[in-house]
């Protein structure tokens, strides 16, 4: 006798436009859960639970939860920066009972450091351009008829830089 082999379900569609971090939800939360976290929220909204300026010096790594214990409170470790690893030490209740009050329910029962250090800032920073002599004669020539001379520069500016990002 054969038996039938079971096809996977297709995908559900949304018939809607999702953004990214709803499309790639059912990925991040598997992925976070093998790292304690039920949900994202803490890692969404750190840098409103976490009490200044911790909220921009650590990031959270991983909440474990005691083995055979209900509701003791988990352990959650922080990455730091290097700098502020003796501070976060010494504030870990502190950062704990920010934790809980923003969840409403005792979750953090400590705060431990993680080995790995947090590289905040990855995004690249801003260097101011230098503007190229035949866009900054072309964005002249489009505000030459302007009257006023604040509004003019800030016309002109404006298309400088407009223009150099299309040069590009």
């Amino acid at each position: 006798m054969a038996s039938k082999a079971k096809e996977p379900a297709p995908p559900k569609r949304l018939n809607r436009a999702v953004g990214v971090a709803e499309a790639l939800g059912g990925v991040l939360d598997s992925a976070l859960k093998k790292r304690g976290f039920a949900t994202r929220d803490i890692l969404a909204n750190w840098a409103a639970i976490a009490p200044k300026p911790y909220d921009l010096a650590a990031m959270p790594e991983q909440l474990k939860w005691p083995r055979g214990a209900g509701h003791e409170g988990a352990t959650l470790y922080l990455r730091c920066i290097e700098g502020q690893r003796l501070a976060l030490a010494h504030e870990g209740p502190l950062i704990a009972s920010a934790v809980n009050r923003y969840f409403g329910y005792f979750l953090v029962r400590e705060v431990k450091l993680s080995i790995e250090p947090f590289r905040p800032g990855s995004a690249p920073k801003a260097q101011p351009q230098a503007t190229l002599p035949e866009v900054a004669k072309h964005a002249g020539q489009a505000v030459a008829e302007v009257d006023d001379p604040a509004l003019k520069d800030a016309l002109r500016l404006l298309g400088e830089k407009v223009l150099g990002k299309r040069a590009r």
